[in-house]
């Protein structure tokens, strides 16, 4: 891996959402919601999201329906593009590069996958004005 010494530093330290993998999503929704009284957001295809204090709790099913109990941290980033680039540019792979995941009524929830080097998967998400799309 690049570790350039010029190269724009990169500073994830914000972690904006934690997501855990499920196996009945309707089960644990209810779970989270109605017995842990968490705050509901919303849902995006398999996964329901919550509020808890600052960070976004996130809870989904596993789409090659591995078992239950993976977590993800989602660090948040100004400039998913530019944080993208700079880390792919630094020999990061990415699983995903930068998508849109929800349209938000204030903004668009941008995320973005890699693995560390122990295969831990960690995401990278924005979330951006209803207008602005990453270029």
């Amino acid at each position: 891996m690049n570790t350039n010494a010029t190269a724009p530093a990169i500073h994830l330290d914000g972690i904006g959402q934690i997501a855990i993998t499920v196996s009945d999503l309707a089960r644990s929704r209810d779970f989270y919601q109605n017995v842990l009284g968490m705050q509901f957001l919303f849902d995006a295809g398999p996964m329901s999201f919550f509020q808890c204090g600052k960070i976004r709790f996130a809870i989904g099913t596993s789409p090659d329906q591995s078992s239950p109990g993976g977590t993800i941290l989602y660090f948040r980033v100004a400039d998913i593009q530019q944080t993208h680039d700079l880390l792919a540019a630094r020999g990061v792979e990415f699983i995903q590069k930068p998508h849109l995941v929800a349209k938000m009524p204030d903004h668009d929830l941008w995320l973005a996958f890699l693995r560390d080097p122990d295969g831990h998967t960690i995401g990278l998400m924005c979330e951006m004005p209803p207008t602005a799309a990453p270029k």
